[in-house]
């Protein structure tokens, strides 16, 4: 019998003006939904005014929270700023708390820099730790992410080796989403 594509949450991290992160998110959603396993639910925060704290009431929580609870997994979409992860990217994730739990967590991380994200990838495993998710250890990474772009502003200019790291990664999520879907399915999470 065949499994139910895996609900996917993909949040686009960035809020910046003159972002690249909509290059970075077109591409790999477009690669990801020629997949038959996985059903994508994009959330840009752009498209999300987030105040400097979220709680229970707010409208943002509100309206987020049954699609996060409604995610088996997630993919973020993250630059990496001053070394690390966009503010308004760890206000959102710490405005909620049971929507992480026992999922999968995949990465696609860029920046201007030779470490193309590592870093913010890398305190993001961290934080995730904290709500009990399961983060992925290979990732998609574009370092000196303008060197990815084609003289016709097209991105990525040499997508082979990207769209390798995004199979990887995505198999591996699926499997663990699906690992934990089973495993929920037998006892809730925390019961």
């Amino acid at each position: 019998m065949e499994s139910p594509a895996v609900r996917t949450a993909v949040v686009v991290a960035s809020v910046r003006g003159g972002r690249l992160a909509p290059d970075v998110a077109g591409w790999f959603t477009a690669l990801a939904g020629l997949r038959d396993d996985l059903e994508l639910d994009v959330i840009d925060l752009v498209d999300h005014e987030l105040p400097g704290s979220l709680d229970a009431q707010d409208p943002v929580a509100l309206a987020l929270a049954p699609r996060l609870a409604g995610a088996e997994a997630f993919v973020l979409i993250v630059p990496e700023y001053n070394r690390g992860v966009p503010g308004p990217l760890k206000t959102f994730i710490d405005s909620f708390q049971t929507e992480w739990q026992a999922k999968p967590v995949g990465y696609v991380g860029y920046g201007l820099s030779l470490s193309g994200g590592v870093r913010a990838v890398e305190q993001l495993r961290q934080i995730y730790g904290e709500f009990h998710a399961v983060s992925m250890k290979d990732a998609v990474f574009f370092p000196r992410v303008l060197d990815h772009y084609d003289a016709r502003g097209a991105f990525p200019a040499e997508p082979e080796g990207a769209q390798a790291a995004a199979k990887l990664m995505l198999d591996q999520l699926i499997w663990w989403a699906r690992a934990l879907r089973d495993a929920k399915s037998l006892r809730p999470y925390g019961k």
